[in-house]
């Protein structure tokens, strides 16, 4: 028997307007909220399917040094430039992490500055 990743667990200012950015992002639901101080969200059927909830939990002061946990973001239902125009107008920025312009995925931050990568489609619906 091996692990899983059940959970992504991501320290930032602001949980619930992360939270409302992330679940636009992957059509994921709020599952679970503590005082202001964590939301969890995942798909709609919940905890413990095929895909890992993520975990917002409240840190006042961002942690020192980069980030060394990123998400990938895959596009199930338009193109990469159609989800990249979509995610632009959700609140993403581009980031530069050195890229040379040549990837073929687009590296972008969220909201609070979370670096996060758009894949070009690898993965079908659901």
């Amino acid at each position: 028997m091996a692990s899983r990743i059940s959970e992504l667990v991501l320290g930032c200012r602001d949980p619930e307007a992360l939270a409302r950015f992330w679940c636009e992002v992957l059509d994921f639901v709020v599952l679970d909220r503590e005082d202001g101080e964590m939301v969890e969200i995942g798909p709609r059927e919940g905890f413990g399917g095929a895909q890992p909830t993520i975990i917002l939990s409240r840190r006042d002061e961002p942690e020192p040094g980069k980030t060394r946990l990123h998400i990938d973001v895959n596009a199930v239902d338009r193109d990469q430039d159609d989800e990249l125009e979509r995610l632009l107008e959700l609140g993403a920025r581009p980031a530069d992490i050195g890229q040379t312009g040549e990837e073929p995925w687009h590296v972008l931050a969220d909201p609070e500055g979370n670096e996060f990568c758009l894949l070009r489609a690898r993965l079908a619906a659901l």
